[in-house]
Protein backbone atom coordinates (compact mmCIF):
# COMPACT_ATOMS: atom_id res chain seq x y z
CA UNK A 1 0.00 0.00 0.00
CA UNK A 2 1.27 3.45 -0.64
CA UNK A 3 1.62 6.21 2.29
CA UNK A 4 -1.93 7.65 1.14
CA UNK A 5 -3.65 4.77 1.33
CA UNK A 6 -2.67 4.19 4.70
CA UNK A 7 -2.96 7.07 5.98
CA UNK A 8 -6.66 8.46 4.92
CA UNK A 9 -9.56 6.14 5.69
CA UNK A 10 -13.20 6.36 4.09
CA UNK A 11 -16.48 5.14 4.73
CA UNK A 12 -19.64 5.40 3.07
CA UNK A 13 -22.83 5.97 5.52
CA UNK A 14 -26.56 6.45 4.96
CA UNK A 15 -28.89 8.49 7.32
CA UNK A 16 -31.25 5.80 8.60
CA UNK A 17 -34.43 6.64 10.81
CA UNK A 18 -32.59 6.00 14.01
CA UNK A 19 -29.93 8.59 13.17
CA UNK A 20 -32.39 11.48 12.83
CA UNK A 21 -33.90 13.14 16.09
CA UNK A 22 -36.81 15.72 16.46
CA UNK A 23 -35.05 18.19 14.97
CA UNK A 24 -35.40 16.38 11.46
CA UNK A 25 -31.61 16.22 11.30
CA UNK A 26 -28.82 13.47 12.13
CA UNK A 27 -28.19 13.73 15.89
CA UNK A 28 -25.05 14.51 17.17
CA UNK A 29 -24.51 11.60 19.23
CA UNK A 30 -23.81 9.63 16.08
CA UNK A 31 -21.63 11.32 14.55
CA UNK A 32 -19.21 10.36 17.99
CA UNK A 33 -20.21 6.80 17.26
CA UNK A 34 -19.46 7.32 13.46
CA UNK A 35 -15.93 8.70 14.40
CA UNK A 36 -15.46 6.04 16.64
CA UNK A 37 -16.50 3.55 14.34
CA UNK A 38 -14.09 4.96 11.44
CA UNK A 39 -11.47 4.71 13.59
CA UNK A 40 -11.55 1.17 14.61
CA UNK A 41 -11.91 0.23 11.05
CA UNK A 42 -8.63 2.33 9.78
CA UNK A 43 -6.82 0.55 12.79
CA UNK A 44 -7.96 -2.61 11.77
CA UNK A 45 -7.22 -2.19 8.12
CA UNK A 46 -3.78 -0.95 8.58
CA UNK A 47 -2.58 -3.13 11.50
CA UNK A 48 -2.92 -0.53 14.20
CA UNK A 49 -5.62 -2.86 16.54
CA UNK A 50 -3.37 -5.46 16.01
CA UNK A 51 -0.18 -3.71 16.70
CA UNK A 52 -1.32 -2.29 19.65
CA UNK A 53 -2.42 -5.39 21.70
CA UNK A 54 0.72 -7.23 20.45
CA UNK A 55 2.74 -4.25 22.75
CA UNK A 56 -0.03 -4.72 25.34
CA UNK A 57 -1.35 -1.19 24.65
CA UNK A 58 -4.88 0.74 24.13
CA UNK A 59 -5.96 3.72 22.94
CA UNK A 60 -8.29 5.98 24.99
CA UNK A 61 -10.39 8.96 23.89
CA UNK A 62 -8.76 12.45 25.95
CA UNK A 63 -11.40 14.88 23.85
CA UNK A 64 -13.50 14.92 20.71
CA UNK A 65 -14.28 18.56 19.07
CA UNK A 66 -17.09 18.78 15.94
CA UNK A 67 -17.86 21.10 13.98
CA UNK A 68 -21.10 21.09 12.42
CA UNK A 69 -21.28 22.89 9.19
CA UNK A 70 -24.81 22.02 7.79
CA UNK A 71 -27.29 19.61 8.24
CA UNK A 72 -27.47 15.94 7.47
CA UNK A 73 -31.19 14.17 6.49
CA UNK A 74 -32.59 11.24 6.41
CA UNK A 75 -31.29 8.98 3.22
CA UNK A 76 -28.21 11.77 3.02
CA UNK A 77 -24.87 9.18 2.06
CA UNK A 78 -22.28 10.28 3.73
CA UNK A 79 -18.54 10.03 3.03
CA UNK A 80 -17.13 10.08 6.35
CA UNK A 81 -13.16 10.86 5.77
CA UNK A 82 -10.18 10.17 8.70
CA UNK A 83 -6.72 10.58 8.98
CA UNK A 84 -4.00 9.93 11.55
CA UNK A 85 -2.39 14.01 12.13
CA UNK A 86 0.28 13.18 14.38
CA UNK A 87 1.84 11.68 16.97
CA UNK A 88 2.85 13.02 20.04
CA UNK A 89 4.87 11.32 22.55
CA UNK A 90 1.53 9.51 24.13
CA UNK A 91 -0.61 11.31 22.08
CA UNK A 92 -2.30 11.30 18.98
CA UNK A 93 -4.72 13.49 16.91
CA UNK A 94 -7.22 12.23 14.46
CA UNK A 95 -9.34 14.58 12.04
CA UNK A 96 -12.33 14.20 10.39
CA UNK A 97 -14.76 15.20 7.74
CA UNK A 98 -18.21 14.39 6.76
CA UNK A 99 -19.22 15.09 2.99
CA UNK A 100 -22.64 14.83 1.35
CA UNK A 101 -22.22 12.76 -1.84
CA UNK A 102 -24.98 14.21 -3.37
CA UNK A 103 -23.91 17.87 -3.23
CA UNK A 104 -20.39 17.60 -1.70
CA UNK A 105 -21.68 19.50 1.44
CA UNK A 106 -19.14 19.59 4.01
CA UNK A 107 -22.01 18.11 6.95
CA UNK A 108 -19.08 18.35 9.69
CA UNK A 109 -15.04 18.53 10.18
CA UNK A 110 -13.84 16.88 13.77
CA UNK A 111 -11.00 15.74 15.37
CA UNK A 112 -10.06 13.22 18.53
CA UNK A 113 -7.26 13.68 20.99
CA UNK A 114 -6.59 9.90 21.87
CA UNK A 115 -3.59 8.84 24.00
CA UNK A 116 -1.57 5.81 24.02
CA UNK A 117 -1.75 3.87 27.33
CA UNK A 118 -0.80 0.43 29.08
CA UNK A 119 -3.41 -1.99 28.84
CA UNK A 120 -3.06 -3.09 32.11
CA UNK A 121 -2.63 0.27 33.94
CA UNK A 122 -4.38 2.16 32.00
CA UNK A 123 -1.41 4.53 32.17
CA UNK A 124 -0.07 6.95 29.46
CA UNK A 125 2.81 5.18 28.04
CA UNK A 126 5.46 6.30 24.82
CA UNK A 127 3.30 5.42 21.85
CA UNK A 128 5.50 2.88 19.99
CA UNK A 129 7.60 4.19 16.63
CA UNK A 130 5.95 1.41 14.34
CA UNK A 131 2.65 2.88 14.75
CA UNK A 132 3.35 5.82 12.97
CA UNK A 133 4.55 3.69 9.83
CA UNK A 134 1.68 1.69 10.38
CA UNK A 135 -0.50 5.20 9.38
CA UNK A 136 1.82 6.02 6.73
CA UNK A 137 3.57 8.85 9.13
CA UNK A 138 6.76 10.02 9.76
CA UNK A 139 7.85 7.27 12.04
CA UNK A 140 9.84 9.68 14.95
CA UNK A 141 7.43 10.11 18.19
CA UNK A 142 9.04 12.53 20.39
CA UNK A 143 10.98 11.11 23.39
CA UNK A 144 9.77 10.96 26.58
CA UNK A 145 10.11 14.30 28.60
CA UNK A 146 7.72 16.79 26.19
CA UNK A 147 5.09 17.68 28.40
CA UNK A 148 2.21 16.52 26.06
CA UNK A 149 0.90 13.43 28.15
Amino acid sequence: MSDESLQTYTMTIRILPDHVDENGHANNVEYVKWMQEIAIRHADHVGCSAATREVGGSWYIRSHNIVYRTPAFLNDEIAVETRVGDLKTSRSTRTYRFVRNADGAIVATASTEWVFVDASTGRPRIIPPIMASLFGLDDTVPESGNNDR
